[in-house]
């Protein structure tokens, strides 16, 4: 089969590249990083999304990514930030009382205050942005497919929830299309109340009937297992669990004894993913026409764990570039570049999406005929 061919990737591969950029960009406040990385998803969101409806919500985590930059400078504005440096505006400080020390009220805002509001703040809206691309490009449903057996039931909360936004953009469209054939209350406050209630009246039968079909089709439904299976499961993810926390506490203290360190971790890891395994035999399901692994899903998840290392290896050895000063110009570095430009490379190999089939309209004189 030809992997260029019009299909949906993956849509863990596409999770994977968004979640590598939402790393790099957590791990940096330089702003040209930061819009780098939102440069690179909307390049591909754009090239890669598909006509379906979950693919029309970027539109609202791009604008939730701009309400999280105003109100993060909103409340460098609003409460200080204790910053010294240029004053821009002297507003008069608000007192407060003894239990609230250490927080200000207005006061001076300085250059240097608003700077470091805004960096942050676009750090945290570029995470939004990668998330949101993650919707626009992975179908849902699918994603559901692909969640281990053992963790069907978490898997199926988590694809409800994250799909709640696609489905509130596809519920808000149609309503405001019917709503444009109709007559009635031309007031703010009436528009709005016959705009909300159908929107979230609709999000909320299709949930129910997407939890009465999942039930209907019988997904999380445990087979039958002896007492000595569940026994067996049991320990091995509590062992496992043990293991991953010994393990990962004596990774971050130094002082405890090595052995306790990566051979505790290890061990726990493997615990903990052969009790998956064995709780995975419990669940009954077959899956029609399952996704498989191609070159394109491969480059695209790794480009976008590549551009996530690259991001840490920036963020630990050349700090002053990752965390610029407030009183200077940030610079970009040649390995922020290279991982924007491999990200970018990798969402691209990404075959174009597949297209719902469409009949074609008749011809009049076929008609007639």
């Amino acid at each position: 089969m030809n992997a260029r061919l019009p299909r949906d990737l993956h849509p863990v591969a596409w999770w994977l590249w968004a979640i590598g950029l939402a790393t790099a960009a957590s791990l940096t406040t330089n702003p040209f990083a930061v819009l780098l990385v939102v440069a690179v998803t909307v390049v591909v969101v754009v090239a890669r999304r598909s006509g379906q409806p979950w693919a029309r919500s970027f539109r609202l985590y791009v604008a939730m990514a701009a309400l999280v930059v105003a109100v993060r400078v909103a409340f460098r504005l609003l409460f200080g930030g204790g910053y010294g440096g240029h004053v821009l505006l002297d507003l008069p400080a608000v007192p407060l009382p003894g239990w609230v020390a250490g927080v200000t009220l207005l006061g001076p805002v300085t250059r240097e205050s608003l700077l470091a509001g805004l960096y942050d703040g676009l750090r945290l809206a570029t995470i939004v942005v990668c998330v949101g691309a993650a919707n626009a490009l992975a179908n849902p449903k699918r994603l559901l497919r692909s969640v281990p057996p053992a963790l069907y039931e978490i898997g199926t909360a988590l694809v409800v929830a994250v799909s709640v936004l696609p489905q509130f953009a596809d519920s808000a469209r149609r309503v405001r299309a019917a709503q444009s054939l109709r007559a009635g209350d031309t007031r703010r406050v009436g528009r709005l109340r016959r705009f909300l209630v159908p929107v979230l009246e609709d999000a909320l039968e299709r949930s129910l009937a997407l939890a009465a079909g999942m039930d209907a089709r019988g997904y999380g439904r445990s087979g039958h297992l002896t007492r000595g299976r569940r026994r067996l499961t049991g320990t091995l993810m509590l062992v496992g669990l043990v293991g991953t926390c010994v393990g990962v506490y004596a990774v971050l203290d130094r002082t405890a004894p090595r052995y306790l360190a990566l051979p505790m971790l290890a061990g726990g890891t493997g615990a903990a993913v052969a009790g998956l395994l064995t709780a995975g035999r419990r669940v009954e399901r077959t899956r029609y026409r399952p996704d498989h692994w191609r070159w394109p899903e491969l480059a695209v998840a790794g480009s976008g764990v590549v551009a996530g290392a690259l991001g840490w290896w920036v963020a630990g050895h050349q700090l002053a570039l990752a965390y610029p000063a407030l009183d200077g110009v940030p610079r970009v570095s040649a390995w922020t570049l290279a991982a924007a430009v491999l990200a970018l490379a990798g969402g691209l190999c990404a075959p174009p999406p597949a297209t719902p089939y469409l009949p074609t309209p008749a011809l009049p004189q076929e008609v007639a005929a």
